[in-house]
């Protein structure tokens, strides 16, 4: 099949492009790079055209209250370029339990995404995944404070983003779900508990205080960012994929 990949030059898009490749499909990799930009349109109609599959992996350039707006705006140029290039399957990558933390304005705009995509004429699948482990950085960053680190104790079950980009592909291969599936890594960690695995394996002079007010995941109620029963479990074990 032809598969189109917008925002195939990041992180877990670099990935699914090169996994497809290998699996005999014609990957394509599409950003701002190669002329896309899915706010404009520009470029998006000539992307899809002739496309089986498109799987839309870009994201917001912000996580705050202007990231609705990004999500309804691709979201909408994407699926109608989708329907003029009579594309059969539309792929989404999300966030598990994306619907039960409104307090986030992220978290609310991904929602948005999700929910365009299922009223919309594409038949879909949305793959919905845990916290990256390779986010754990940009997390300890975003609450410390000189040599101190505060995190709350909020439970999360993260992801190597390798077992994301294997689901995202065979999720983009296979017959649209209608529906969504749940992908986690295989261990359940308090978050200030991840930090100070993550700060003991890689020290950099830095501590973790626990704080249940800090970050943007203090907002996420009880097991809200923990797999659903029906999840798909990924092999890769937090302080493996340390070391």
């Amino acid at each position: 099949m032809k598969i189109a990949v917008i925002g195939g030059t990041g992180l877990i898009g670099s990935q699914v492009v090169k996994k497809l490749t290998a699996a005999g499909h014609e990957a394509v990799p599409l950003s701002p790079s190669t002329g896309v930009d899915v706010i404009t349109g520009e470029g998006l109609a000539e992307a899809v055209a002739g496309a089986d599959v498109v799987v839309n992996l870009t994201n917001s350039p912000t996580f705050d209250d202007a990231s609705p707006a990004f999500f309804q705006t691709s979201m909408d140029n994407i699926l109608a370029a989708c329907g003029d290039a009579g594309v059969r399957h539309a792929v989404i990558l999300s966030i598990v339990g994306v619907d039960l933390v409104p307090g986030l304005d992220y978290y609310r705009a991904k929602t948005l995404q999700e929910d365009i995509l299922r009223a919309g004429p594409i038949p879909y699948s949305i793959v919905r995944a845990t916290q990256f482990m390779e986010f754990m950085e940009p997390t300890l960053a975003m609450t410390t404070e000189g040599d101190t680190v505060r995190l709350p104790s909020t439970p999360v079950q993260p992801i190597a983003a390798q077992d994301v980009s294997d689901a995202v592909a065979e999720v983009a291969a296979g017959t649209p779900l209608n529906g969504t599936v749940n992908i986690a890594g295989p261990d359940v960690f308090p978050l200030d508990e991840l930090g100070r695995i993550t700060l003991t394996a890689r020290p950099d002079g830095r501590a973790v205080v626990s704080d249940p007010t800090a970050g943007m995941f203090a907002a996420a109620p009880g097991d809200a960012l923990l797999a659903p029963p029906d999840a798909r479990i990924a092999p890769t074990r937090y302080r493996e994929w340390l070391a």
